[in-house]
């Protein structure tokens, strides 16, 4: 009889706006009041394609749709006003289906895991808090514990570090192209939810290895990523 396995469960990596918490037409809502605000008159659905990135990224990559030059303090100037706008709309920030339960599961299988979001800590706060998460815990990181923010792969580079996992041993979870574009350059496993408005085709074709419609649903179908029970 052949022997069991004795490799260990992979890790998890989870992005938290639109992925763990309902929070994506907030940032959407903030960003184009902040945009309109700093002359930028750009429609909510343009802004909801660029959710998911850095606020100075963001904000660079949108002039230059636009064919709008911008300079390095009218980009920090938007983005301190997306932040105000942000935080007006916190108070009743809801989690999505079956986070909290996910995150418990993980824990109890004893598979670690940790959020690389790409807000700072202040802008966090609120969301990680509605999971029930202390923003002080070790396996949190923001932006400011990494270089470059989404795409780039260094956000996933240091959640993998700070939990002390390689990345090729974790898996992504997020919901946007630009979080599987960095779980690809990281070189981990990306794992895509329907959660932040992009379809199952544009998650895939980003590198998604599954897609599922929320947390809820992944964790029903955590076999399929290779976990093992107890």
């Amino acid at each position: 009889m052949p022997r069991r396995s004795s490799a260990p469960n992979p890790a998890f990596l989870f992005d938290v706006d639109g992925t763990l918490v309902d929070s994506v037409y907030e940032h959407v809502t903030a960003w184009t009041e902040a945009l309109a605000r700093g002359g930028m008159l750009v429609p909510a659905w343009r802004v909801h394609r660029y959710i998911g990135m850095s606020g100075g990224m963001f904000v660079r990559a949108l002039a230059r749709e636009m064919d709008r030059s911008l300079s390095d303090s009218a980009a920090k100037q938007m983005d301190e006003w997306h932040k105000q706008g942000f935080a007006a709309r916190t108070k009743n920030l809801r989690t999505l289906p079956g986070s909290k339960e996910l995150l418990d599961e993980l824990t109890r299988l004893k598979v670690r895991w940790a959020i690389a979001t790409s807000g700072k800590l202040d802008s966090a706060v609120p969301a990680l808090r509605a999971l029930g998460l202390n923003e002080k815990a070790r396996n949190i990181v923001t932006r400011e514990d990494a270089k470059l923010a989404k795409p780039d792969p260094d956000l996933f580079l240091a959640a993998a570090k700070r939990i002390r996992v390689k990345p090729q041993h974790a898996i992504v979870v997020g919901d946007s192209v630009w979080d599987l574009l960095a779980a690809r350059r990281a070189n981990a496993l990306g794992v895509g939810l329907l959660t932040g408005g992009y379809s199952r085709d544009e998650l895939e074709r980003a590198g998604a290895y599954r897609v599922y419609s929320d947390p809820a649903d992944l964790l029903q179908h955590l076999n399929e990523l290779g976990l093992r029970p107890e």
